[in-house]
């Protein structure tokens, strides 16, 4: 079906500023991934999985301008040892990153494959993402699929000693960046993957993750805090048998933050947790849109979702739980919840079921309200002070997000940097 000419337009106007990478082995895949683009048309306002955030700003042919956010602040997880791999307005910094030699991880960047004929992420890249095009449209994923100039692959084939830090710089105020990760985790191995930083003006994330049996995968990411930029971020993963995938997000600050996450479960006794925390201010919107598919037995996926909201923030969520005929014992939960700190803020959510199986447990639940008067009255019986008696509820309904951290390590430092944020903010 042809496009509507305002979306045509659009689309051909932001294709005609960018230029397709030199593709190596992956050059097919960018060839299949522009005509996806070419094909969908980017994102507009009438699309029904874009009603409630406007992608002007992450479709227009150049990126707003977005002031760099200075702090004294440590970056998040300096406190761990970690290998860190460092990128700077969308640019890997070989100076800023360690060696990239870890034991039971191979490590190679994009830009570097794209130059090779073989390479085992020509397998995945691609792959996951025009997998997720049905059945909703991600047309930015393949936009990034197309031009992505940078990334890493990530091949873990044991237990790495210790994290592996995706850390993004911020440093041009209308820097555009495009990163493209893929992911694969072998049978028995496990690893965790920090991510943090705000990284450009405008940012297009994708990252792809395949996990095989037995495999188990850790991802813990923060943005923030430059509060001017915009991103989009994509997450297709796939799990085998006896699989693991847990993923954590916490988000502060931002003009405007879409996450997508696309979740399959193709074998059984799989299990995916997504969870999501947010605090936003003012001229903020938050975004989470999740799509998880049970296509095996035995399998369990859990979405939390968390957002605190004032001075005119705007959270949404989309979540969908989709279970396919012989799906048996599926154990699907969801939750969604805004904490609206003042009338001037909005929740807008949109969960949904799709179950074509007998026996399963499969909830949702969706809930917007504001501060608990009588805890609140309670604390300020006891002496504690108003704003502190908030940012201590404030934490307390963000807590089942957080817990879905699994290292209790980095869920306290999770928890201190948003102590110290809140207590900043009154």
């Amino acid at each position: 079906m042809a496009l509507a000419e305002a979306k045509q337009s659009a689309t051909e106007a932001r294709l005609a500023a960018l230029s397709l990478p030199e593709g190596g082995c992956l050059a097919l895949a960018r060839q299949a991934a522009l005509a996806r683009v070419q094909t969908l048309g980017l994102p507009g306002r009438r699309d029904e999985y874009w009603k409630y955030t406007r992608p002007d700003s992450l479709t227009a042919v150049e990126a707003s301008k977005a002031t760099v956010f200075s702090t004294e602040e440590e970056p998040m997880f300096n406190e761990f040892d970690r290998l860190r791999i460092v990128f700077v307005d969308g640019v890997y910094d070989e100076a800023a990153s360690d060696d990239l030699s870890l034991e039971g991880v191979q490590i190679d960047r994009i830009a570097d494959i794209c130059s090779r004929d073989i390479h085992w992420a020509k397998d995945l890249y691609g792959v996951l993402e025009a997998r997720g095009q049905s059945p909703v449209a991600r047309p930015l994923a393949a936009l990034n699929t197309a031009f992505a100039s940078d990334g890493v692959a990530i091949h873990v084939t044991g237990k790495p000693s210790k994290p592996i830090n995706l850390i993004y710089v911020h440093s041009d105020e209308v820097s555009d960046a495009i990163l493209h990760h893929v992911i694969r985790v072998e049978k028995d191995a496990e690893a965790t993957i920090l991510e943090n930083g705000p990284a450009a003006s405008r940012f297009n994330k994708c990252m792809e993750i395949d996990i095989a049996d037995t495999g188990k995968l850790h991802l813990v990411r923060a943005q923030g805090r430059d509060h001017e930029r915009r991103a989009a971020t994509h997450m297709f993963a796939r799990l085998g048998t006896e699989s693991q995938f847990k993923s954590f997000t916490l988000t502060v600050n931002g003009v405007l933050t879409r996450n997508e996450a696309v979740l399959e479960l193709l074998g059984d006794d799989a299990i995916a947790h997504i969870a999501g925390a947010c605090v936003g201010d003012g001229d903020f919107h938050h975004d989470d849109t999740v799509f998880i598919t049970h296509d095996a037995v035995n399998c369990e996926s859990r979405q939390v979702f968390k957002k605190v909201l004032r001075n005119g923030a705007t959270g949404v969520f989309q979540g969908k739980i989709l279970v396919k005929e012989g799906a048996q014992k599926t154990d699907g939960y969801q939750i969604s919840q805004s904490l609206l700190l003042d009338d001037d803020s909005q929740f807008l959510a949109k969960p949904e079921l799709e179950i074509y199986a007998d026996d399963v447990i499969c909830s949702h639940g969706s809930t917007t309200g504001a501060i608990d008067e009588e805890a609140l009255f309670y604390l300020r019986s006891r002496g504690v002070p108003t704003e502190e008696a908030t940012d201590l509820l404030t934490l307390a309904f963000l807590a089942e997000a957080v817990e879905e951290i699994e290292d209790g390590e980095i869920a306290e430092a999770i928890v201190a940097r948003l102590e110290g944020w809140l207590s900043r903010r009154r």
